[in-house]
């Protein structure tokens, strides 16, 4: 049985791709911030009959990092790590004139360092598996320039460019940087609450995520609306 840990897995992305794997018989050990939203989607994604631990706590805590991992070998090992949890540094976003330092040292503490301390805690069994792999969910803001967008972005694209290095440094792994593209998630209404144009579902983009599972390419960035146009 293939298990993964999934940060931010609450809601949006993080709750759908949850879903998405339970419903292929995979395992998981879900985390995010928020005790009784994680609970909840813990409920509805082991109600596909796969098992599923939930640990309440913030990535940016080493301790909380070593726990998901060692739920994780207790069930059975690491194939995937999916480091979705995120923080925009400000909300709403605002221009790098008033960005505060601290908002800034947040969103690369959650973005950048939790990400590669979450990583290089789980190396040792994601070695051990025959299909290990690391996704990093990134953001159009890490390659263009957007107003507003400025720290969010720039942790991104710190994240995009340790993703790459990773997937060089571990042959064995794959380690893809993934774009999802625009979601209607609640991390876009905290950053622009005034922009109330609809936008795609989270899991309208989980096909991309499952399609880089089942198919394995080279290690590297990949664009979710590019995976779901070329199917």
């Amino acid at each position: 049985m293939s298990v993964a840990i999934i940060t931010g897995a609450s809601k949006g992305l993080g709750r759908a791709l949850a879903e998405a794997l339970a419903a292929r018989g995979w395992d998981l050990v879900l985390d995010a911030r928020t005790e009784g939203v994680l609970t909840d989607a813990a409920v509805a994604v082991a109600s596909y009959g796969t098992r599923v631990e939930a640990f309440p706590g913030d990535v940016t805590d080493a301790v909380h990092r070593a726990e998901l991992v060692a739920a994780a070998g207790k069930l059975g090992g690491v194939d995937l790590v999916v480091s979705n949890a995120s923080a925009l540094g400000a909300e709403p976003l605002v221009r790098l004139e008033e960005l505060a330092l601290d908002g800034l040292r947040r969103a690369l503490e959650v973005n950048v360092v939790a990400a590669l301390g979450l990583v290089q805690e789980a190396l040792p069994l994601l070695r051990a598996s025959r299909v290990g792999a690391v996704i990093a969910v990134s953001s159009d803001a890490a390659a263009e320039a957007y107003e507003t967008w400025g720290g969010y972005g720039a942790s991104k694209a710190a994240l995009d460019h340790l993703a790459a290095v990773l997937g060089a440094e571990e042959p064995g792994l794959r380690v893809w940087a993934v774009d999802p593209g625009d979601m209607g998630t609640d991390l876009y209404a905290a950053a622009v609450p005034d922009d109330e144009d609809p936008r795609p579902s989270p899991t309208s983009v989980v096909p991309a995520f499952l399609r880089l599972l089942d198919e394995r390419p080279a290690s590297g960035r990949y664009g979710a609306p590019a995976l779901l146009e070329e199917r």
